[in-house]
Parts: C-alpha cells; sequence; structure tokens
C-alpha cells in the first residue's frame, strides 16, 4: 500500500489525526525500565498505550544514533509493523545532501529501518529530493515552515513578495510531486502560514509539529489546515504524551494524555465538518 493510501486509511481507521513522537531521552526514562534494550521497552509500552489514538508514530532518529541505539530503532519500527500494520511509520531524519549520498539515506530510511515516510530537507534543491521521490510506495515529507522561533530566519525571506516556504510548497504542489507521495511539515506555531500553503497545496498531507511543549494554538491549526476531506493534518505531540508521567504509570499517563489530545482534535474538526 502507497503511504497515501495508508495515511488516509489511518484517519478514517483510527477517527485521529494524531501523530505520537518517539524520542526516547535516556535521562528522562522511567526507572523502572532496566535491561540492555531500555529505548525499545519505553516505545514498546508507550506504542501499545497510544496506538488506539494515533494515525502515525514518528522517530527521531537523533535519540538513537546519538546513543548507539540504531538497533533499538529497528526494533522500535518492526514492532509497529508487525503490531499495528495499519498506522504508518514516519522516520523524523531531516536528511539533505546530493546524488549517491542522497540514495544512501533513502535505502537507510526505506530499507534498513523499514519507515513508510522520512522527513527531508530542501535546501539544497529538488535533485536532492528525486531518490527519496523515487520510491513510489513511500512518503517524502519535506520541511516548509518548521515550527522553531528561528525558521523565518530563512523560510521567511522574501524574494518578489513570495517567501521561500511558500517556494517550498509551490514547488512541493508541481514540479518535485510526479508520484503523488510528498507531504509538508508546517509548524503549529505558524497557522496564518498554515492557512497559506494549504491554499496553495490542496489535500497534501501536512506533519504540524509544535503542539503540546511548544505551545501551538490547536484550534488556529485545525481552521487553517484541514483538508477538503477534514483531514489532512499528522499533528505531532511528543514530550507531552510520552513523559505524561516518569513513574511506574508512564505508559498509562501517556494513553490518557494521547486519547484526551486526540478527543480535544476530534471535537474541534467536528465543527468544520458540519
Amino acid at each position: 500500500m502507497r503511504f497515501q493510501e495508508k495515511l488516509r486509511h489511518a484517519w478514517r481507521k483510527q477517527n485521529s489525526l494524531l501523530c505520537v513522537g518517539l524520542d526516547p531521552d535516556p535521562a528522562k526514562l522511567p526507572g523502572v525500565l532496566t535491561g540492555g534494550h531500555t529505548l525499545f521497552e519505553f516505545n514498546r509500552r508507550i506504542i501499545d498505550a497510544t496506538a488506539k489514538w494515533s494515525c502515525a508514530f514518528k522517530p527521531q532518529i537523533a535519540y538513537y544514533a546519538a546513543v548507539g541505539a540504531e538497533n533499538q530503532l529497528e526494533m522500535t519500527i518492526r514492532y509497529i509493523v508487525d503490531n499495528y500494520p495499519d498506522i504508518p511509520v514516519i522516520l523524523d531524519a531531516k536528511r539533505g545532501d546530493i546524488g549517491a549520498t542522497a540514495e544512501m539515506y533513502a535505502r537507510e530510511a526505506f530499507d534498513r529501518y523499514g519507515a513508510d515516510a522520512v522527513t527531508v530537507n530542501p535546501y539544497m534543491g529538488g535533485d536532492t529530493l528525486q531518490p527519496y521521490l523515487d520510491r513510489t510506495d513511500r512518503g517524502v515529507i519535506v520541511l516548509c515552515r518548521t515550527s522553531n522561533p528561528g525558521s523565518g530566519d530563512i523560510q521567511g525571506l522574501e524574494f518578489d513578495r513570495e517567501s521561500v516556504a511558500l517556494r517550498v510548497a509551490k514547488m512541493a504542489a508541481t514540479d518535485w510531486n510526479k508520484n503523488s507521495n510528498m507531504g509538508l511539515v508546517v509548524g503549529a506555531t505558524y497557522p496564518e502560514q498554515i492557512k497559506i500553503i494549504r491554499d496553495v497545496i490542496g489535500d497534501m498531507p501536512m506533519l504540524i509539529p509544535g503542539i503540546g511543549a511548544q505551545g501551538g494554538d490547536l484550534q488556529k491549526v485545525l481552521k487553517a489546515g484541514l483538508d477538503r476531506a477534514g483531514t489532512g493534518l499528522m499533528i505531532n505531540a511528543s514530550r507531552s504524551i510520552i513523559y505524561a508521567s516518569n513513574g511506574s504509570d508512564f505508559a498509562e499517563a501517556a494513553a490518557k494524555e494521547a486519547q484526551t489530545l486526540c478527543n480535544q482534535i476530534n471535537s474541534i474538526r467536528e465543527k468544520y465538518l458540519q
């Protein structure tokens, strides 16, 4: 199943636009976890607890690579594929490089880790995205307007009254998306940009970081970003869910937080579906 189809199926089946980020920091893991694969064991319990409320999972590769735990990232993605095959996995890697190197990064994301989609950086141009885009069954989620405070330093620069972010969105909607397997990262902290970009890209999916710990406004995001079907968004939350408790009840606390956020999203979404 192609990534876009799998994502649309997850939106419907799960009745959720919530994407749960799997960013396990060893310094923040509950003390009840012991043994040689604590990142995986933490993830496994978070996944089982939150899957009911999730349309996607998004592990950030840096949390594994920094501590030499790439094998636990492989284990995590394999666990999702085996136990929750209808929920897509987005590898948050933000890769960006030329030619043969980009091909290696595509092999890393899709062949080694088995991700359904990967985040990439378009800064070096459309040709650097092609090795990912050529994987027609996989998703390529391009950084457009990120949620961090300094994103405007470059993404907000304007040329001929068009920002860099808007230029990326237009290229994504036309020249780059020949295989209809592209999405965009647009931060919840810039809801006015979400609206502008949605108008440009039509029903292309958007990955929305910045809700929760970064303080993005959920109602503004949904008003600006829903597609014509009332979906189109993967609203990511990581720290607010996975670190809801650092005690033995961490999985139960994560489930409660995921359920609450999923229900909040759906409650607001219903207003725009009437």
